[in-house]
């Protein structure tokens, strides 16, 4: 059962996870291809295809709208702001690395869009760090699985134990990242409210 949906849904799925985000369900899609219920060339085609996309998306949604983006949730605006001095920085390094940094995969390109950095040498550089991130990712999970396999022997009988442990592994990861941007937010607001009654209270002398 598994491994019919798993040919049927299964790199779709991988294709829409790693173009909204993609960490977790690319390191399944990688211990899965250990196990046989996907190729893992496949696997890496698909995951390059899916980042490639949505990170060129997110790219020209930043050069065109850019702040708005960023000013729809205060965290974003937050870590837009530091993305703008690292891109000013070294601009090639991170438009390479930043699916590497946990947290910046939706707002980076955004960033960088905004930054002015050119189309075409995004164009190329984003395919290159989608290929290593691709590759890398995939590759790491692939033999995890086979040190599993020489942890605990036949890893069959605990695969589904494996898989519900990688997908409680990247709730916890989701949930951290929402509770930490809401407390991000709130103390944000809290800011800008104290800030605001402060200018009330004390207006600038004439």
């Amino acid at each position: 059962m598994l491994q019919q949906f798993l040919q049927e849904f299964g790199y779709f799925a991988l294709f829409l996870g790693t173009f909204f985000e993609g960490e977790t369900i690319l390191v399944l899609a990688g211990f899965l291809a250990f196990r046989g219920y996907m190729d893992l060339k496949l696997v890496m085609i698909v995951a390059f295809l899916g980042s490639y996309a949505g990170d060129q998306l997110w790219y020209f949604l930043g050069r065109k709208h850019g702040r708005k983006l960023l000013a729809r949730k205060p965290r974003w605006q937050l870590l837009g702001d530091k993305a703008l001095e690292h891109i000013r920085k070294h601009p090639d390094i991170w438009v390479l690395s930043f699916r590497f940094v946990y947290g910046l995969r939706t707002v980076m390109p955004v960033a960088i869009g905004l930054s002015g950095y050119p189309p075409g040498r995004y164009l190329l550089l984003n395919g290159i760090g989608a290929a290593i991130w691709a590759i890398a990712l995939a590759t790491a999970a692939y033999h995890f699985g086979a040190v599993l396999e020489g942890l605990l022997g036949n890893v069959k009988k605990y695969e589904l134990w494996v898989l519900g442990g990688l997908l409680l592994i990247g709730l916890c990861l989701w949930a951290r990242r929402r509770f930490k941007n809401a407390r991000q937010a709130k103390q944000t607001a809290l800011e800008e409210k104290s800030k605001s009654t402060t200018e009330i209270s004390n207006p600038p002398a004439e």
